[in-house]
């Protein structure tokens, strides 16, 4: 039987997925669930003074309207509302908890209705009066008075400086100083975030909840709300788009449950597209890069200084400023980051965070030292290109960053490339190329993972872990295939749900990766059982082996040497007098501290500029990725291009519009905010570039985040060369480049 990891295997939960047989959170049939809806602030600070909720009581249906002055107990202790992901510094937000009002659109009132259409309507009935403060929520106005984070070790700190960068620099034969904007830009998911709470006899709880980890706001719920481990179950086996809006349980889930909890009954709470905007979103950010190269180009100095906001109650915030240290050598270095406290609602992970928008500042800012050294910009960064992690000062795991610029830029014919600007033209447009570099974690995390295996040769495995879109499902079924010698029809996944055996949040590019080895630890646990039982057998043909030189091949434990030399499953089992095997076993990562673990990426993008319009498109991408073996090649490379699209949007099209004077986002929809759409992508290749890997038993790394990481850049960078316009906050458009 042929190995499943590697190839391009269809979804097995595709058929599902188009016939509408996937569940999401707010589709379960729940009998007798009645419908909720909520009453936002229309102020950005301040206390709540009066609620008048009579008018939203008097229409017939409405069966209660909460606010944080007759909700049922909730705990007060930050620690409740802290769950696996939460910044380690501030108050996590608590929903319907108080009077006080420390964002725009923040829920003030939950009204539940026999209907969703009655309950909207009473909402909207619903009158609250204010004591307002004083706010900001512009990043340029607190820009001087930031305060560097409080984080001094760890992966979230920024890395310790290095030489004498300010002298270095000061002396540099060729410098380079510029600030880069990147603006709040939000998630937007297809599915909107919504949960449906089952009431059960005694108070127990089954929770449908849109979420990237279901033990998460497991935890979270039995926190908040004082209740058992055994009396919760939170269950999402599909998610309609996530991208790190579900990584943390959002208020949507609190207040739902806290609903059903007052009226004992099943509740079920839809957030409308503008509420969406409240949950989350990518942190502005003003990011400083000075770069001091010597003639050659090598790079001397190099400074980043980063600015991100955080709301007023939580710090959050990323490790935004070592990832030069990943990728370019240089013996002076220093970072700074910065939080600008802003009465806005926490920011969150979207995807690659830190990553895409450290990346596009810094890859910019390589573009320009090109320019300014003469050099072309790939050249450059050849010249820079580091071997060792200059941050940790050890080498990498592995790093193929040198084979992606090759592949990618013999795929994408870069060689051609006139470097004057403004030079290359189709028509009427000004054609550009550009190119930049992506980096990215790999990392693995503890899972805990449940295969049970029957005689007759099927297996079902089980782990809480999460399917958001990226084909969890169907790489668990490849691997236990290939680990347990069955057809992948014979297997059965249950995930997101969190009775499952122990699972972190989906997120950061590392649940393939761990979950894969999950697999493969405890398959072997069952292959160490089945050849205890096979070596009873009078006379087996396994019996001089050991659990090493065996393993499972088409219904069979056979000899590695031998093939021919083998146990059906089925008379191993008989011999053991079982129908089935269970087994359950922890997988943790290595402690093997003395190599960095990336992956890395080289994209080239061309765009074509309309030179009396400035109407931008990018007409060609080539993206070359190394990470690792590709346990899927189908959705692995529609998740990379996908990726590259979000990158592609980040550059020419996305961006929150906020109105400081109200501290309102003004854009809070699909019409205004604008995200790329069929029209505006074009030719987009992903190479994925051969990387053996041996920081794990299979050489995985992850794709999940790689693909956006570096090509915002390669489009400014492209955009650049098309025009001669530099352009250092994004999103680029038109009216940018006429200024």
């Amino acid at each position: 039987m042929a190995p499943y990891i590697g190839t391009g295997t269809s979804r097995i939960d595709g058929i599902a997925k188009v016939t509408g047989a996937a569940k999401y959170a707010a589709e379960f049939d729940t009998p007798g669930v009645v419908h909720a809806s909520l009453v936002t602030s229309t102020v950005t600070k301040g206390q709540i003074t009066r609620i008048d909720d009579s008018a939203a009581k008097a229409i017939k249906g409405v069966l209660a309207v909460l606010t944080h002055e007759n909700r049922p107990p909730m705990a007060d202790k930050d620690e409740a509302y802290k769950d696996e992901v939460a910044p380690e510094d501030g108050s996590p937000y608590r929903p319907l908890y108080d009077s006080k009002i420390m964002f725009n659109g923040q829920p003030v009132a939950v009204v539940v209705a026999e209907t969703s259409e009655i309950a909207r309507h009473a909402a909207s009935l619903v009158k609250v009066e204010y004591a307002t403060e004083d706010f900001v929520t512009d990043i340029f106005r607190e820009r001087n008075k930031a305060t560097p984070v409080k984080t001094k070790e760890g992966p979230m700190a920024p890395p310790k400086p290095r030489g004498n960068p300010d002298q270095a620099f000061a002396a540099a034969a060729i410098r380079h100083e510029a600030d880069y904007y990147t603006p709040v830009e939000h998630h937007n998911p297809m599915e909107l975030f919504a949960a449906t709470v089952v009431f059960e006899p005694g108070g127990k709880l089954t929770i449908h909840d849109k979420t990237q980890g279901v033990q998460n706001v497991h935890k979270y719920v039995c926190g908040v709300f004082n209740m058992k481990p055994e009396d919760v179950r939170v269950m999402s086996p599909y998610m309609g788009g996530g991208f790190g809006s579900g990584l943390r349980p959002q208020f949507q889930v609190a207040l739902t449950v806290l609903a059903a909890r007052a009226l004992q009954r099943s509740v079920r709470l839809v957030l409308t597209r503008p509420q969406m905007y409240e949950i989350g979103y990518r942190p502005a950010m003003i990011q400083t890069i000075a770069l001091g190269a010597n003639a050659d180009g090598t790079l001397d100095a190099i400074s980043h200084d980063a600015l991100t906001i955080t709301s007023q109650y939580e710090d959050f915030h990323r490790q935004e400023t070592g990832w030069s240290g990943l990728l370019y050598t240089s013996p002076n270095a220093k970072y700074v980051h910065r939080l600008a406290r802003l009465d806005l609602p926490t920011a969150s992970d979207m995807r690659a965070p830190s990553a895409a928008t450290a990346l596009f500042a810094l890859e910019s800012a390589m573009d320009e030292l090109a320019v300014k050294s003469k050099l072309d910009p790939m050249e450059l960064r050849l010249r820079c290109y580091s071997d060792r992690d200059q941050n940790e000062d050890k080498p990498f795991g592995s790093k193929a960053l040198r084979e992606c610029y090759r592949e990618g830029a013999e795929a994408f014919g870069w060689s051609k490339r006139n470097p004057e600007p403004r030079s290359m033209r189709d028509g009427s447009d000004l054609v550009g190329w550009g190119m930049a570099t992506g980096v990215w974690e790999a990392l693995q995390v503890p899972i805990t993972v449940r295969i049970v295996l029957t005689a007759n040769g099927h297996a079902e495995v089980a782990c809480a872990t999460s399917d958001i879109g990226t084909g969890t499902y169907t790489i668990m079924a490849q691997v236990a295939a290939d680990m347990l010698g069955l057809p992948l029809d014979n297997i059965t996944i249950k995930l997101g749900d969190s009775s499952l055996p122990q699972s972190p949040v989906e997120g950061g590019s590392w649940i393939a990766t761990s979950v894969s080895n999950g697999i493969m630890t405890t398959a072997g646990a069952i292959r160490d059982e089945l050849l205890r039982m096979a070596k009873q057998i009078p006379n087996s043909p396994l019996a001089q082996f050991g659990p090493d030189d065996v393993t499972f091949a088409d219904g069979r434990l056979v000899a590695k040497s031998e093939p021919s030399r083998g146990v059906s499953l089925a008379d191993a089992m008989r011999q053991g007098a079982v129908e089935r095997i269970e087994k359950e076993e922890t997988t943790k990562p290595g402690d093997d501290h003395s190599r960095t673990n990336n992956t890395h990426a080289a994209h080239f993008v061309e765009v074509k500029v309309d030179e009396q319009l400035g109407i931008i498109r990018v007409t060609r991408a080539v993206s070359a990725i190394a990470a690792g073996r590709n346990p899927n090649t189908t959705p692995g490379g529609s998740q990379s291009l996908g990726g590259v699209v979000w990158g592609i949007g980040m550059a020419l099209h996305e961006e929150t519009h906020i109105d400081h004077r109200f501290g309102r986002i003004m854009n809070a929809n699909l019409a205004e905010y604008h995200v790329p759409v069929n029209a505006d992508i074009h030719d987009i290749k992903v190479i994925f570039v051969d990387e053996p890997d041996d920081s794990n038993p299979l050489g995985l790394k992850g794709l999940g985040e790689i693909g956006i990481v570096g090509v915002a850049a390669a489009v400014a960078n492209a955009v650049y060369h098309a025009t001669g316009k530099r352009v250092r906050d994004l999103p680029i458009t038109l009216d940018k480049l006429q200024a």
